[in-house]
């Protein structure tokens, strides 16, 4: 559970446009900043033992320094993500990234977000809908990949994407913001069965539910004391990492990392 990780990096990263509430053209990130601050994002999970893979971002790709948008991974399989249209350039370095590596590779006709709004939990998908990604999407994704779907819709464009209201913390704990969910997806998240969290809303537009954890070490963005201090008494590491400049393009600790590391399903 999140051992493997594709990130990208910081060299190219600026807010060339705005398409979330946290993107404003008039205040750029610090580009000096932004690359130490995803310097030490790497930092952190190869302390924690994990491996990351590298992807060069692109010089016309400000935004894929957010590499978790790119895709679903499961196996040896993947689904690429449908992007924005000030985004879809991204596509084309991910795709051939995966070719190279020898996935299998499914394009979704259909507006996704890729592990953005998909999160494994297991052989299930949190699969967030209603703002960039089509419910349509999760079918292709269910088909390709054998997730069984728990489709959650956000309540709003705050929650642009599902990893910045839900957090998988462990294979049976799940953390999650009330407030960014409707009734009905809080309602099936709480029929899951597993341990949930629950994140306030102050805190999570802090987007501390934007975090990576391998169910032994949780790194998340400073600032979010109540959830950091709940995860440390439940026995998991805790790393802070300082994200002001990251968040500047409505990304966190989670939008830089796609999980590669899902296992296939057990038939």
């Amino acid at each position: 559970m999140n051992t493997i990780l594709l990130m990208s990096d910081a060299r190219h990263f600026r807010v060339d446009y705005e398409i979330n509430p946290y993107m404003d053209t008039a205040v750029q990130p610090d580009p000096e900043a932004a690359v130490v601050e995803h310097d030490e994002l790497v930092a952190a999970h190869l302390a924690a033992g994990r491996k990351v893979e590298f992807l060069p971002a692109a010089p016309e790709c400000p935004d894929m320094v957010y590499t978790a948008n790119a895709a679903v991974v499961r196996g040896s399989r993947v689904v690429l993500a449908n992007l924005p249209p000030e985004r879809c350039a991204e596509t084309a370095y991910y795709r051939e990234w995966f070719r190279g590596k020898g996935f299998e590779i499914m394009e979704n006709p259909y507006a996704f977000s890729g592990q953005g709004d998909a999160l494994a939990h297991g052989d299930l998908l949190l699969a967030g809908y209603g703002q960039r990604t089509d419910q349509r999407a999760h079918d292709v994704v269910a088909d390709f990949l054998g997730y069984e779907i728990v489709p959650l819709r956000t309540t709003g464009p705050r929650w642009y994407d599902l990893d910045l209201a839900v957090a998988v913390i462990a294979p049976d704990v799940l953390a999650y913001c009330p407030a960014a969910l409707d009734e009905a997806s809080r309602d099936r998240l709480r029929g899951l069965g597993s341990t949930l969290i629950e994140v306030g809303e102050p805190e999570a537009r802090r987007f501390a539910l934007n975090l990576v954890s391998d169910g032994t070490t949780v790194t998340m963005t400073a600032g979010a004391p109540m959830l950091a201090d709940v995860l440390r008494a439940r026995g998991l590491t805790v790393v802070e990492l300082d994200t002001e400049q990251l968040r500047k393009g409505g990304g966190g600790v989670r939008c830089t990392a796609l999980n590669l590391d899902n296992p296939e399903k057990v038939s």
